[in-house]
């Protein structure tokens, strides 16, 4: 039943929440759904009539069991958020005011865009910045670390535009900066909302910006996964890296900074098929450079970590880890390497794979693993009797 009712620039009515729904999807680019005509702004105009009607409606079918909607509260007008802003900027009221702005976005996408065309997101970022920026030691800490995460937590719940990020990210290296201090010394929550704030701003940056990232960045990402601060924040987090790896050193840079360890110790204690899969995907970008490789043969359990996720996860996941397998038996296969990967059983499996459904490129990348190998490991009384016949010649 239409509860809100509210009339476009083109003169159609809507229900409130199915209207809003449609014009801030980004596929949709401001188009009235009924017409196609391009709206000349996201302005909704209320039809009390309409309104009253259905009111009307609904109490003269009370006997049926139909409720009367009541009359919807006005969305909040951009004066009133200007006059919030304005207030936000003292530090007496600046804790409430931002709990103020975070309550009215949580009510509806025209508050959200009603806050972010006010201005908003500048004096956020600035608030941000200029609190991240105090000292451990000073006086006011604790109220400007709390105000710099009440507007971390606005800013996340804005959903803020591409164009918005692109902003942000662009301006300097000041926000930049403060996010990674937040991911250092925030709470678990700001941390959280830092690393999904960080995935969004990357995703719209220019490369320019993705190469010069510093090494403590990675640290600090890093740090958030060893943490498990919440599955939501680790999987933006293995996300964010494997969007960042592919750009200048930073695959380097991840690996010092302890990526390799920490992602195969989370594939121990993970079974369920979307976080293997992230987790997998990072291995695998993380191998494609010497000092990742080395990281993963250094730790007990990384060829057999990866080895047992082949055929358990998805295909997917059997894709990658054989990626990651194949960068080893390429370019890391010295004489112990093999020797380790035969008794692990790791052999065995890439025989199995050659014979199941799991992909054309999966299994051609195991056959040319075999292949590679096959002076040492074909005659081996590792590999079982029943898959020598299926080794590749």
């Amino acid at each position: 039943m239409m509860k809100d009712p509210v009339t476009v620039s083109t003169g159609i009515t809507y229900d409130r929440e199915s209207i809003e729904k449609w014009l801030f999807s980004t596929k949709n680019n401001l188009t009235c759904p009924v017409t196609k005509q391009s709206l000349s702004d996201s302005d909704l105009t209320p039809n009390h009539t309409l309104r009253r009607l259905i009111q009307s409606w609904c109490t003269m079918n009370a006997s049926l069991g139909i409720e009367r909607i009541p009359t919807p509260k006005p969305p909040i007008n951009k004066t009133q958020i200007v006059n919030i802003l304005k207030d936000a900027k003292s530090p007496e009221s600046q804790i409430r005011c931002l709990r103020r702005l975070r309550s009215i976005a949580a009510e509806s996408q025209t508050n959200k865009r009603c806050i972010e065309s006010a201005g908003a997101v500048e004096l956020l970022a600035s608030l941000i910045v200029n609190n991240n920026n105090n000292n451990d030691d000073d006086v006011n800490y604790g109220s400007a670390l709390e105000a710099s995460d009440e507007a971390l937590c606005t800013l996340h719940n804005l959903k803020l535009s591409k164009d918005v990020l692109k902003i942000l990210i662009g301006q300097n290296c000041e926000f930049l900066d403060s996010l990674t201090k937040t991911l250092r010394r925030g709470s678990y929550e700001s941390r959280a909302y830092a690393v999904v704030m960080l995935k969004s701003m990357f995703e719209v940056a220019e490369p320019t910006r993705l190469i010069t990232l510093r090494a403590q960045f990675f640290v600090e990402l890093v740090q958030v996964l060893k943490d498990q601060i919440s599955p939501q924040a680790s999987k933006a987090t293995v996300q964010l890296l494997i969007q960042l790896c592919p750009w200048g050193r930073n695959r380097v840079k991840a690996v010092e900074a302890g990526a390799v360890s920490v992602l195969i110790e989370l594939l121990l204690d993970t079974s369920e098929r979307r976080p293997c899969e992230l987790m997998l995907m990072g291995l695998d970008m993380l191998c494609g450079c010497a000092e990742g490789r080395a990281e993963l043969l250094k730790h007990g359990a990384g060829l057999a970590m990866v080895s047992k996720k082949i055929l358990r996860v998805s295909q997917v996941g059997s894709e990658k880890a054989v990626r990651i397998l194949y960068s080893i038996s390429r370019f890391s296969a010295s004489p112990s390497v093999l020797h380790e990967m035969l008794q692990l059983g790791v052999v065995t499996k890439l025989c199995l794979v050659i014979q199941v459904d799991v992909g054309s490129k999966t299994r051609e990348k195991a056959t040319e693993i075999l292949k590679l190998h096959a002076r040492t490991w074909k005659n081996s009384p590792c590999i079982p009797m029943s898959l020598v016949s299926s080794y590749p010649a």
